[in-house]
């Protein structure tokens, strides 16, 4: 399932906001802003999904689409609850589309800005306009 979601993350780094990537190693000691959203196969089996942003790459984010150089915090954790949307939303139509098990999606919620510490199956961090990404999944 991770290979789906790390697939439409590069898709929304490509189609949507149009910035180059690169995968990288994750960096611990960096603060971010993170999100979880839950998703469940039709089989039955739950993961909850994180997707995490530093301050650089969300306000980034939120220039594309917002038009705003400078954003409140309100505003960029609604933006990564968006951001976490759009990813996990169409790695779900990714999946319907392919021999992937396809999945439900729940509404994101935003969780903390910290240190990412939470146990998790699988990684990735991606390096995108001087700012990090991390996506990381964890079977319930």
């Amino acid at each position: 399932m991770l290979p789906t979601i790390l697939q439409a993350a590069e898709n929304f780094c490509i189609h949507q906001i149009r910035l180059p990537h690169t995968t990288a190693e994750m960096n611990d000691k960096k603060r971010t802003l993170i999100a979880y959203l839950d998703i469940e196969t039709k089989s039955g089996i739950k993961h909850r999904t994180y997707l995490g942003c530093d301050n650089v790459l969300i306000q980034h984010i939120a220039e594309i689409f917002l038009g705003e150089d400078s954003s409140d915090e309100e505003t960029l954790m609604d933006m990564l609850l968006e951001t976490t949307n759009m990813i996990i939303g169409s790695a779900k139509v990714l999946a319907e589309g392919s021999d992937v098990n396809s999945f439900t999606i729940s509404t994101p919620h935003f969780l903390k800005e910290d240190y990412f510490t939470m146990p998790y199956d699988g990684i990735q961090t991606f390096q995108i306009a001087n700012g990090e990404m991390l996506i990381a999944i964890k079977a319930l």
